[in-house]
């Protein structure tokens, strides 16, 4: 089981973010940096260094809250 687990808690946050919209929001904050940097002056790491602080940041509390207590249920249902 914890393999699957693991895939539902993933699959679980990749659709509570797109259904709050974080993605989108972030990919807006990536095509900002692109058009400020210009395409041909930024790494992939680079981009991802500038928008890992504001990826966690705009994750709403009620998302990080649902998967914490999966996470729990999961770690109790494990003992």
């Amino acid at each position: 089981c914890p393999n699957s687990c693991v895939f539902r808690l993933k699959e679980l946050l990749r659709i509570k973010l797109i259904e709050c919209g974080w993605r989108d929001q972030l990919k807006d904050h990536c095509q900002e940096i692109i058009k400020q940097k210009g395409l041909d002056n930024i790494t992939v790491e680079d981009l991802v260094k500038k928008i890992t602080p504001k990826g966690r940041a705009l994750v709403p509390d009620e998302v990080k809250r649902e998967l914490l207590q999966n996470i729990r249920n999961f770690l109790a249902e494990r003992q």
